[in-house]
C-alpha cells in the first residue's frame, strides 16, 4: 500500500495495487483456507464455486447439531443475513459464539436491511459481536449506521467497511481505499455481492490487516469480472467466465 497525496481530516488515502493482491492470492492458495459460509439459500452455490475456483475450500452447513464444530475449525467465517429462516438465525448465534470461542475473525454481510426492520434488528446483533469486515452497498450502510459516514460508520463499529458500488471503498475509519474495477455485468448475475464477502472471509484468513484483506478481496472480484465481461455475451456466459477468470488470476505469470 502506498499514500496518496491530498488526504483530508486525518484520512489516509492508500493506493492498492494488484500486485499486493497477487501476493495474498498466492497465500491463499499456498493455505487453502476453509471459509465457512452461513449464507442465503440462493448464494449457496455460487459462493462455494467462486471459493473453489481462487483455491480456498468452502463449507455451507448450517445444521444446529455441527455448526459450532465447524465454524471453530474453520480459518474464515461469512455471515450473510440473505435468508432468515429460523435454521439460519439459530446458526447465526451458534456460530457467532463459536467464532468467539475461537478467536475467529468474521465477516458481515448485512444484505438489504434497509428493506425489512427484522433483518435490520438481526444485523444490529452481529454488528455487536464485532465483525472485523462489513461488506455491503450504500442502502445498506445508511440503514445500518443510522445515517452516519461511512468513516464514521467504521470508526464507531471497530470494522473495515468495505463499500460497494461503481467505485470501491474500503475504510477502517483511519485509512481508506478506492478501487474502481468490475463489470456491468456483475450487477446480472445473482449472488455476486454474497459471493464476494465470502472472498472477502478467504483473504481475511490469510491477512490480519482487515483493510488490506477487504482490498485485496475487492481487488480480486473486480479484476475478474472486468476479464469476464470482455469474454461473455450475456448473464449466461458471464457466471462461468467469471470462474475461468478468478482460476486464471495470477498463474502462468499473469501480473496485469
Amino acid at each position: 500500500m502506498t499514500n496518496i497525496p491530498g488526504e483530508t481530516k486525518g484520512m489516509e488515502k492508500l493506493a492498492f495495487s494488484f500486485e499486493e493482491a497477487a501476493i495474498l492470492l498466492e497465500r491463499l492458495r499456498a493455505r487453502s483456507p476453509r471459509v465457512h459460509c452461513i449464507t442465503n439459500s440462493v448464494a449457496q452455490n455460487f459462493t462455494a464455486n467462486v471459493l473453489l475456483a481462487l483455491g480456498a475450500v468452502p463449507s455451507m452447513t448450517v445444521a444446529r447439531a455441527e455448526i459450532s464444530d465447524f465454524v471453530k475449525s474453520a480459518d474464515g467465517f461469512l455471515v450473510n443475513i440473505g435468508t432468515i429462516d429460523e435454521e439460519r438465525r439459530t446458526a447465526i448465534d451458534l456460530g457467532l459464539e463459536a467464532a468467539a470461542d475461537a478467536g475467529l475473525a468474521f465477516v458481515l454481510d448485512p444484505v438489504l436491511v434497509n428493506r425489512s426492520a427484522a433483518r435490520l434488528e438481526l444485523a444490529r446483533r452481529c454488528l455487536s459481536r464485532r465483525p472485523a469486515v462489513i461488506r455491503a452497498n450504500a442502502e445498506e450502510v445508511a440503514a445500518l449506521s443510522g445515517g452516519a459516514t461511512p468513516e464514521d460508520f467504521a470508526r464507531n463499529s471497530r470494522a473495515t467497511l468495505a463499500l460497494t458500488g461503481a467505485v470501491d471503498r474500503v475504510t477502517d475509519g483511519r485509512r481508506a481505499v478506492e478501487i474502481a474495477l468490475g463489470h456491468p455485468m456483475m450487477a446480472r448475475v445473482t449472488a455476486m455481492g454474497c459471493a464476494a464477502s465470502a472472498v472477502v472471509a478467504a483473504f481475511l484468513a490469510v491477512e490480519d490487516d482487515p483493510l488490506k484483506a477487504a482490498s485485496a478481496a475487492l481487488t480480486i472480484v473486480g479484476i475478474a469480472g472486468e476479464r469476464a465481461g470482455s469474454r461473455s455475451q450475456g448473464p449466461g456466459s458471464f457466471v462461468p467466465a467469471y470462474l475461468d477468470a478468478l482460476y486464471g488470476l495470477g498463474r502462468e505469470g499473469e501480473a496485469e
